[in-house]
């Protein structure tokens, strides 16, 4: 079963893990959309459908043609993500009046934790990181699902888009993620060819620009220092459809998890650690898309 986190933090009865799982979604776009199915053990074995095969018209008598869909065997292994937060008993006793020491570096580890999730949810290869999971820039690899701008990098055109969003099989995707550069790209591309630009809302309340229905976000691990051709000022845009089983998906055992390690006995501090056990496995590569070469001009 599938379940958003934002959904998974309202059947905590543990307050502290609640606000902590809140934080974590809170500081990242991805995982307000992002599903997570739940596996047990650490990796998880499936299908990724590639192609879809095809049909035809046949006359009386003739022969048919075979034409099978497409698959690929995939291993997708869970990442131990996480931190600990160390508070100073004298410092927790005697500023509290203030500020709860302990809540505010609980905070921060969380946002750390969101932010490292969504750095690997981009850029993971866990070729060169064994200890973390593939990202989409990894996972989408099927030559149709790629667009490329040109062969030295291009300016964004309105064009591009369209072709990312039509190689995306089985609907709209359900996401635009770009950097923060070719959003203003966009709006300008929108703006100067008298087209409103649309906005929405979030489920938590984010008011979001839309492009052709299709809520767009941002990512700042999406670089604009990527490498095209002779350019190495380029960058990417990805077009993403979630969902357990038939797109892109999340893979956890046990959820996120914050444990009171207490007192240390090398320092007078308490521990606090928040642990993760996730990964990312994409079943379907026609649901996803990326355009590669975007320059800034």
């Amino acid at each position: 079963m599938a379940l958003l986190l934002e959904e998974a933090a309202k059947l905590s009865t543990d307050i502290l893990q609640r606000g902590v799982v809140e934080t974590i979604v809170r500081e990242s776009p991805i995982l307000q959309w992002l599903p997570f199915m739940t596996i047990e053990g650490n990796s998880y074995k499936y299908t990724q459908e590639n192609s879809l095969g095809a049909a035809d018209f046949y006359a009386v008598n003739s022969t048919w043609t075979e034409s099978a869909a497409t698959f690929t065997q995939r291993s997708a292994t869970l990442a131990i993500l996480g931190g600990d937060a160390d508070v100073d008993n004298f410092i927790q006793r005697t500023t509290s009046n203030v500020q709860d020491q302990r809540a505010v570096q609980v905070a921060k580890k969380s946002k750390a934790v969101a932010h490292k999730f969504e750095q690997t949810f981009v850029e993971g290869n866990a070729l060169s990181d064994p200890n973390s999971f593939d990202g989409i820039k990894n996972l989408i690899t099927n030559s149709d699902q790629i667009v490329t701008a040109g062969a030295n990098g291009a300016s964004l055109t309105t064009s591009m888009i369209d072709d990312l969003i039509d190689r995306v099989k089985g609907g709209k995707p359900d996401m635009l993620l770009m950097s923060k550069r070719s959003r203003r790209k966009l709006k300008g591309l929108l703006q100067a060819s008298a087209h409103y630009v649309e906005r929405g809302e979030s489920s938590f309340g984010r008011q979001v620009m839309l492009y052709d229905g299709i809520p767009v976000e941002v990512s700042d691990f999406i670089g604009d220092t990527d490498v095209q051709g002779s350019s190495s000022a380029c960058s990417a845009i990805y077009a993403l459809s979630f969902g357990a089983q038939e797109a892109l998906s999340g893979l956890q055992n046990g959820g996120i998890e914050v444990i009171d390690v207490g007192q240390l006995e090398t320092k007078d501090a308490t521990r606090v650690r928040i642990r993760w056990y996730c990964g990312l496995a994409l079943f379907n590569q026609l649901r996803c898309a990326k355009l590669v070469g975007v320059l800034g001009t």
